[in-house]
């Protein structure tokens, strides 16, 4: 078993229905061993993303939170996200925030990032979709 955190770049590509998108859709809904993350960080990202490409943010929202767990954060997290995006940072200066609190997330549960991101190639957490 699994434990997938999905990024918004995977989610948008099985929104897309894209070839990359049906890998998701094999891991959220295929393959039951796993089990399926969405940071709350992603899923702001996800909607605006759709509402800013004239889709429909509300399809996308009940997608994302009817195939997954969604993940919340505390002070700690907080905190720990910062030491993370300061270190991630300087490996590679294009990494968010966002990036930082979805790859916590993925570390604390002993889980790994489903992403297409290029931000996160070398990252031993991460699965590439590409």
């Amino acid at each position: 078993m699994t434990d997938l955190v999905i990024d918004s770049w995977a989610w948008i590509e099985y929104l897309d229905g894209s070839a990359l998108g049906a890998r998701v859709r094999d891991a959220i809904m295929d393959d039951k061993r796993n089990k399926c993350y969405t940071h709350a960080i992603s899923v702001a990202e996800i909607v605006s993303k759709e509402k800013r490409r004239n889709k429909d943010p509300e399809t996308a929202w009940r997608a994302v939170t009817s195939l997954s767990k969604i993940l919340h954060i505390d002070e700690s997290d907080s905190k720990a996200v910062g030491y993370l995006h300061a270190y991630m940072k300087s490996k590679n200066k294009n990494f968010g925030l966002a990036d930082s609190f979805v790859l916590h997330a993925a570390r604390k549960i002993g889980g790994r990032v489903l992403t297409s991101d290029p931000d996160f190639r070398g990252v031993k957490d991460a699965i590439m979709l590409r």
